[in-house]
């Protein structure tokens, strides 16, 4: 097997023949810039692992690791346009640098360039692939969905907002995964398992970034720390806040995301001392905790070795310890 860092280097070095920029140069050049903006590359290392437990050669799974990076990153376009962010990766978003047409277009050129990656492929496993893409693609588009239209609801629940991030975030990671079972020609039950493993794995992942977008080092993190309480955004820390305040918080936790204050610092700070003291903050790392002993206890029923078994759980483990 090899290292995380093997992995990264072969999708930087595949993208790196991948992203040129070509005519016209205004649509390609916002895809080069975002493809090339670096980031932890996640989810395709999970496809090209994924193919190598399951005994194959990771170079095979590298047209479905890049659809799954090409994919994602258009998916980031869109939301920074929804969400009106000014930064992705400690650089401007493509809407910023370019304008909100281009970052439309060009995040729709993105998609289309994901599908034809599997062409690659023969006609059974392009069929697999296709089918779960899509399935998982249009689950994106509705967690991104149910995320926007909870801005604007003050009765969210802990389900639908767990929900929302499975659909949002968890199923591509589970989907990164199974592409890789599928190239491999795994079973279609460690298939399923794989995906579920990734998708408990996901929505951990989630759920600290959420927790790292309140808590996180700006230096480190990558986007605009407080941009979820900037943007009101009902996560799991202030669910859990609302549930564990003092009906004296509470009436100013609604109060607070019921207004739109800009970029305010006082709002951030006010709402981090809130989640901290009502015991938000700590719910949240167990819930991170659980998800991640949920994926690992599903590895028990997959059909690899101990030793594949035990790199995916380090791998779980050094996600959850992340500061970025």
């Amino acid at each position: 097997m090899l290292s995380i860092e093997q992995y990264r280097q072969k999708i930087v070095a595949y993208l790196d023949t991948y992203a040129a920029v070509k005519e016209p140069e205004n649509l390609y050049a916002p895809i080069h810039y975002i493809l090339n903006l670096g980031g932890k590359r996640l989810r395709p290392i999970l496809t090209l692992m994924a193919a190598e437990i399951f005994n194959c050669d990771p170079d095979k799974a590298l047209d479905a690791a890049l659809s799954i990076e090409v994919f994602h990153n258009f998916s980031l376009v869109h939301d920074d346009i929804m969400d009106d962010a000014p930064l992705r990766r400690g650089h401007e978003t493509v809407h910023e640098k370019w304008n909100i047409n281009t970052g439309i277009l060009s995040g729709d050129t993105m998609l289309i360039m994901a599908y034809q990656l599997f062409e690659k492929y023969d006609a059974e496993t392009f069929q697999a692939l296709a089918k779960l893409f899509s399935k998982t693609a249009l689950e994106v588009c509705e967690g991104q969905q149910y995320d926007i239209d909870f801005e604007t609801r003050n009765d969210v629940t802990i389900p639908e907002y767990l929900k929302m991030i499975a659909y949002k975030t968890a199923v591509l990671v589970g989907a990164s995964m199974k592409m890789g079972a599928i190239v491999a020609g795994a079973s279609v039950e460690d298939q399923d398992v794989i995906y579920e493993f990734g998708k408990h794995l996901g929505i951990a992942f989630q759920l600290q970034d959420d927790y790292l977008d309140a808590f996180g080092d700006p230096k480190t993190f990558g986007k605009q720390v407080g941009g979820d309480i900037i943007e009101n955004k009902k996560t799991y820390l202030y669910l859990k806040a609302l549930e564990f305040s003092s009906d004296n918080d509470k009436q100013k936790l609604l109060h607070l995301f019921s207004i739109n204050t800009g970029t305010s610092q006082d709002k951030i700070h006010t709402v981090k001392q809130i989640f901290t003291t009502s015991g938000s903050a700590q719910a949240t790392k167990e819930a991170i905790q659980d998800y991640t002993n949920k994926a690992f206890a599903l590895l028990a029923s997959l059909n690899v070795s101990d030793d594949k078994k035990q790199l995916l759980k380090d791998f779980g483990k050094s996600l959850m310890n992340r500061t970025v």
